[in-house]
């Protein structure tokens, strides 16, 4: 075996039974990452120091033991960059249409609503809750 095969079975028997790394570890080393060029721009010592909780805080979620909660964690990033990602896309819709129609939001739910520009004033029941109101498109 030369080196490089006896590296990789080191390491093997290094992370077995741990949890390694997944989307929400990347994205704290990234973000770590990008602390550290921003302390370098800036000469921001608590940056630096934020940096470096988040290399600690990534490589403990990737030696760590608690397979249960390392993967909770990372469904509710998961579910929150789905969220914003759609909220994201669903904004750039609505730009993108704003001229034929006119975008709000029902004042009982906030559930986004929409009417077609230019026909007049109109009584809105929202599907969500059923809440009907008079608005203006």
């Amino acid at each position: 075996m030369d080196f490089f095969q006896r590296l990789r079975a080191g390491l093997a028997r290094l992370m077995y039974g741990r949890y390694g790394a997944d989307q929400f570890g990347r994205f704290i080393l990234y973000a770590s990452m990008a602390l550290l060029f921003l302390t370098f721009i800036t000469g921001l010592a608590p940056l630096w120091y934020l940096s470096i909780a988040g290399y600690a805080w990534g490589l403990f979620r990737m030696f760590s033991r608690n397979l249960q909660k390392r993967g909770h964690e990372n469904e509710v990033y998961l579910q929150k960059k789905t969220r914003l990602f759609t909220e994201i896309r669903q904004a750039r819709v609505r730009f993108r249409n704003r001229k034929q129609f006119k975008y709000f939001r029902c004042p009982q739910c906030r559930a986004r609503l929409r009417l077609t520009r230019g026909c007049g004033e109109k009584t809105v029941t929202c599907q969500n809750c059923k809440h009907t109101f008079k608005t203006r498109a």
